[in-house]
């Protein structure tokens, strides 16, 4: 069976890629927030679609299972958000999380952004660990740039600092 596809958000995915991130907060992790909660969902172009950001999915035979969002907040900065994958597409065996995260970091790489902040859940356990492992170090919520766009969600906070040389993550490799 063939990897799912990670390719840049497209108008067409609007309400699948909204369907996939909504049914994981409220469902899997019981977060009382909507779509109507996350404007960045309802205009992708032009939140994420700005500046340095970009905006990519995975797809697999047709379906949205997973997503990831840059949001260029300037001075060489950028935000990493709604990254989420289905169920159904977690873990080692399938690779769409570490894939998505290697196309968002070479994309920053190509356009010479300096750092990655991300904000996130304390129920998100298992974010934690992927971030971790896959180079994010924890900050402060005070130590985030005041361009960072903070969700109401968010309680613990990550930077990934890229040197110009640094290259992109490779799938499957740990960052050195």
């Amino acid at each position: 069976m063939p990897a799912p596809a990670i390719r840049p958000w497209q108008p067409a995915d609007r309400d699948a890629v909204g369907a996939l991130i909504v049914d994981i907060q409220r469902g899997e992790f019981g977060l009382d927030i909507d779509l109507a909660a996350q404007p960045d969902l309802i205009d992708v172009e032009g939140f994420y679609g700005q500046g340095q950001g970009g905006f990519w999915v995975a797809e697999d035979a047709g379906r949205i299972v997973g997503s990831i969002g840059l949001r260029d907040i300037g001075e060489g900065e950028a935000a990493l958000r709604k990254m989420f994958v289905a169920a159904s597409h977690r873990g080692h065996a399938h690779g769409v999380a570490p894939r998505l995260l290697a196309t968002l970091l070479a994309h920053a790489q190509a356009r010479e952004l300096r750092a990655i902040y991300l904000g996130t859940t304390d129920r998100f356990l298992a974010a934690h660990r992927f971030y971790e492992k896959h180079g994010f170090a924890p900050i402060a919520r005070e130590a985030l740039p005041p361009r960072f766009p903070l969700m109401a969600v968010d309680s613990r906070f990550y930077v990934r600092r890229l040197a110009p040389h640094e290259p992109a993550l490779q799938f499957g490799a740990a960052p050195s």
